[in-house]
């Protein structure tokens, strides 16, 4: 039978009150902590750095002076891009600002997709695309589009009850990214004029509810991400579009005394106080946990919030700490804000990465199709179910 609506909306009713009971908990702690922030903020940054002087991890600590910031946010026109006077008036002066900002400035992202193991198929395979695509921001040199493809065989996607084949195929897949990545960053020509995007944090905590190998599989592959960038001197931002992270939550139950929740992460406690392009200032990251086995790069990425969207969160900005160090900091992020202009409140390079790697259906079938003439060809013994090959024939 279907499900009653005059069933749910009566079990509704009858626990309205655990509804409205946890919605008075929630705003009275988020009010607790939206004061403690502007506590914080209003606070030197020696003052801010004794308030944490104990506590390990912190979840996040100061880097940069709050004498700019109001109530904890720094406003865009006001301290980084123009004066309130030119605060854009229409569509036309945004673009040209744009245009100011990113021109000959190249960007570049890699996303991928993949065709994973699946009842599908006898065996065991896989399949993963990567795509890149370079934007220059220049009249004389074109943009760069490609695609770079792996296959995972039975050998590589064996028995491994630590390991779900899964996961196996995920490990490769952000292996490929950030092995673009860094080839990318090690030929780079002029790292003073270039900004690389990785789709994602770079402190990998996703990764500490795998087993040890994958641990060390992500771990490694984002080490030798910032030691490219570190050693090239070439500007590296891992953009996380929606961010669930605690550092700053956890910073103010340390350094205020607030009690210690989960229920409240960063991006929901700074929504309020944010307009477009605004940010906060910067901190490192002391999460501790995954990022113990980070080696010498433990102590080297840093974070801010930057609003991108007129309604919603901001989003999450992870860099190498010598992006901070190198007093370029107000450039390389109106070279975040100019991408998200083009692409509509998302990076256009990342964007465009997104398109150029991702596998649709059409894809998987032709993927099929050649892999059973080849295995036919092969005398592989190699079986479709029932379901995909009427879905072949159908196609």
């Amino acid at each position: 039978m279907p499900v009653s609506p005059a069933h749910i909306k009566a079990l509704l009713d009858q626990k309205r009150e655990a509804f409205s009971s946890f919605n008075k908990a929630k705003f009275e702690l988020l009010t607790a902590y939206h004061q403690a922030w502007a506590e914080f903020s209003a606070l030197t940054l020696p003052q801010q750095q004794d308030r944490l002087g104990g506590s390990y991890p912190a979840g996040a600590l100061p880097l940069e002076s709050p004498k700019l910031a109001h109530k904890g946010v720094i406003p865009f026109f006001f301290a980084e891009s123009a004066p309130a006077s030119e605060r854009w008036s229409n569509r036309e002066s945004s673009a040209q600002w744009v245009q100011a900002v990113l021109s000959d400035v190249t960007t570049f992202a890699v996303d991928g997709s993949q065709i994973s193991p699946g009842k599908d198929l006898s065996i065991p395979i896989a399949l993963i695309q990567i795509g890149w695509f370079e934007n220059p921001h220049s009249k004389t040199r074109p943009y760069q589009k490609d695609v770079r493809v792996d296959l995972l065989t039975p050998k590589d996607l064996g028995p491994n009850p630590a390991q779900p084949v899964e996961r196996r195929v995920n490990v490769r897949r952000f292996q490929m990214e950030t092995e673009r990545l860094v080839e990318y960053i090690n030929a780079c020509e002029e790292p003073e004029r270039t900004l690389v995007f990785f789709d994602g944090a770079l402190v990998v905590t996703f990764a500490e509810a795998f087993d040890p190998d994958s641990q060390k599989a992500y771990v490694q592959a984002m080490l030798d991400l910032l030691r490219a960038s570190e050693e090239r001197r070439v500007p590296l931002v891992g953009y996380v579009d929606t961010s669930y992270a605690h550092d700053l939550t956890t910073m103010l139950h340390h350094g205020c005394g607030l009690e210690a929740t989960e229920g409240i992460h960063d991006a929901q406690l700074l929504a309020r106080q944010m307009d477009w392009g605004d940010r906060i200032p910067l901190f490192r990251c002391d999460r501790g946990g995954i990022l113990e086995q980070y080696e010498e790069q433990r102590h080297q990425i840093a974070f801010t919030y930057l609003k991108t969207t007129r309604d919603g969160y901001p989003v999450r900005l992870e860099m190498p700490l010598w992006m901070w160090e190198n007093g370029h900091l107000p450039r390389y992020l109106n070279w975040v804000r100019g991408e998200v202009i083009v692409g509509g409140g998302y990076p256009y390079g990342i964007e465009t990465a997104d398109q150029t790697a991702v596998l649709q259906g059409p894809d998987k079938h032709l993927f099929f199709r050649v892999l059973q003439d080849w295995a036919d060809k092969e005398d592989i013994n190699l079986r479709l179910s029932r379901k995909m090959v009427s879905k072949q024939r159908r196609r």
